[in-house]
């Protein structure tokens, strides 16, 4: 079943259950997804998905920072809990060993030496890890193997 089939069908389910959080969540993935396809006129394929999946779960870490600066300790508990709704969709994360061995890998392929080079091994890098790892994360190992 694809993550789009996965998604529709747990609407559906939390509809039934009554969970409005989860179903309330997973429509705005939905929306989302629609948006884009409509857009671009195109069919979304399983990375495009988890790309929305991952951007989505990234603006309710924003958002849950930004909440809890501002002392709102109901709204961050609304963001943990549609943060654990999506992330339930996403393949696991890497490791920081795993992350690190990957891109140590990559380092060699390119044959990356210097800061210079990272623009390479970011491109790579994003294209081989995916969504097992957001960009950020990335850029920090990317930049303690080259300095």
């Amino acid at each position: 079943m694809s993550l789009k089939e996965r998604i529709k069908n747990d609407i559906k389910a939390a509809m039934r259950a009554k969970e409005t959080t989860k179903r309330d969540t997973l429509r705005n993935i939905q929306a989302a997804i629609k948006q884009i396809e409509v857009d671009e006129r195109r069919e979304l394929s399983e990375a495009d998905v988890e790309a929305i999946l991952m951007k989505y779960a990234k603006q309710r870490e924003d958002a849950k920072a930004q909440f809890a600066d501002a002392g709102r300790d109901d709204l961050v508990a609304k963001e943990e809990a549609e943060l654990l709704i999506v992330k339930s969709y996403l393949p696991e994360p890497l490791s920081d060993e795993e992350l690190e061995n990957v891109l140590k890998e990559i380092i060699d392929e390119v044959g990356a030496e210097s800061m210079k080079d990272m623009g390479k091994v970011m491109g790579a890098a994003k294209a081989k890890v995916g969504s097992r790892a957001d960009g950020g994360r990335i850029n920090q190992v990317v930049k303690k193997l080259l300095s």
